[in-house]
């Protein structure tokens, strides 16, 4: 059983930062990708950003110069810094891991990030 918890959401204002953690638990043999995905309401989730376990990683255009995902491997934690926040990133974050040699997916709960103006 893998569980993935993440903490760090909620509200602050524009311009502000905000850091997300999630770390996975259980049975892990093998972390493979680990995401940040979110979701605001009336809309479809989308990513955020990726990161490899080799530490190669991918972002949104609407999030590439103010976000930085990073993951420590020793932990299995995978944070998400937060800068230049704007209202749009108000959304549901959620944690996302691929895990073990069948790459069976697995996602956090979620955590809240609301940008006030």
């Amino acid at each position: 059983q893998v569980q993935l918890v993440e903490s760090g959401g909620g509200l602050v204002q524009a311009g502000g930062s905000l850091r997300l953690s999630c770390a996975a638990s259980g049975s892990i043999f093998r972390l493979n990708v680990m995401a940040w995905y979110r979701q605001a309401p009336g809309k479809q989730r989308e990513l955020v950003a990726a990161i490899t376990s080799g530490g190669s990683s991918n972002y949104a255009d609407s999030v590439k110069t103010r976000f930085t995902i990073s993951r420590d491997n020793a932990k299995n934690t995978v944070y998400l810094q937060m800068d230049s926040l704007k209202p749009e990133d108000t959304a549901v974050y959620f944690c996302f891991a691929q895990i073990g040699v069948s790459a069976a997916n697995y996602w956090g709960r979620g955590t809240q990030v609301t940008v006030s103006s």
